[in-house]
């Protein structure tokens, strides 16, 4: 029995033995093959070109003026890229604490430009429909030299107001002593003006003495109904003050109404045009005051064949 016995013990060991040398052979041949694998993706990876195009981010477009000559392109590579993408990100930080450092700056420099224009303009009330911009401002002319004088109709009156900036602050106080003067029929209120005159885009002043001419025959009207036609404001000062010879509405998706440059035959029909104020066209009141600008022929461009 002993004997049976040792020779089962030294089956089972030799049994072992072979399953230990059949484990080590499986895991001498997985590491094997995992070694040639890992060698052999070195071998690959070290085969590659990291200049080639497919490597070469599609955001770069260095040189883009010679296309023909791509493979100078593609050799025109950053050295370092985290370098590069980190210069070009401060720069951007730098160059928008510019932009914003210049935005309040520009912010605070048009406050002041503002207030001083504001100091420096009046506030004219009970202005007669047949005084021009011109008569207003030559009475004005004596107390400084007047930068600019707009007038402007009010829908609630058949009067006028009008704002009269002065070259400084004195030429405005002085003004100031002007209220109760008579001007056509009526005594004018003058007042520190609250509010600064918004100035006009000078492409569109006049540039010729004929241009200056039409802005005698021309008037501004705002606060139309945005569902009244071009025909019917023609229709509309037609019927009310004269020929109409030219006519420009303008509007956009941002404002609730629209404006109107209307250039009439005759001086004296502008003149009546003033009077319109206040008159409901479509289902709002129109304000009407004289242009600055005339109505310039729109430019044809030539279509192209």
């Amino acid at each position: 029995m002993a004997a049976v016995a040792d020779k089962s013990g030294e089956a089972a060991a030799a049994a072992a033995a072979a399953n230990n040398n059949n484990n080590l052979v499986v895991e001498k041949a997985k590491s094997e093959s995992k070694e040639f694998n890992v060698q052999k993706l070195v071998d690959m990876f070290t085969k590659l070109n990291p200049l080639a195009k497919e490597f070469f981010p599609s955001s770069y477009h260095h040189n883009q003026t010679n296309n023909n000559n791509t493979n100078n392109n593609f050799n025109q590579v950053p050295i370092n890229k985290q370098s590069v993408g980190n210069e070009n990100f401060s720069n951007r930080r730098r160059r928008n604490n510019y932009n914003q450092g210049r935005r309040r700056l520009n912010g605070r420099a048009f406050r002041a430009q503002r207030e001083d224009s504001i100091r420096r303009t009046v506030y004219v009330s009970d202005i007669d429909q047949t005084i021009t911009e011109e008569r207003l401002a030559g009475l004005f002319s004596n107390c400084g030299q007047v930068v600019d004088c707009r007038v402007c109709g009010d829908p609630h009156s058949v009067l006028r107001f009008a704002f009269v900036e002065f070259a400084d602050e004195e030429g405005a106080r002085a003004a100031l002593n002007l209220g109760g003067t008579m001007l056509g029929f009526y005594p004018v209120k003058v007042l520190p003006s609250k509010t600064a005159i918004l100035p006009v885009n000078p492409t569109f002043l006049p540039r010729s003495e004929d241009e200056r001419e039409m802005c005698t025959r021309t008037v501004y009207c705002t606060n139309i109904d945005k569902k009244v036609s071009q025909a019917e404001v023609k229709n509309f000062f037609e019927s009310a003050c004269g020929e109409v010879t030219r006519l420009r509405l303008l509007g956009d998706h941002v404002h609730s109404t629209r404006i109107a440059f209307v250039e009439f035959a005759m001086a004296e029909s502008a003149i009546i045009a003033l009077n319109c104020s206040g008159m409901v066209l479509g289902t709002q009141p129109i304000r009407v005051s004289p242009s600055k600008t005339p109505v310039r022929p729109r430019v044809t461009r030539p279509t192209l064949h």
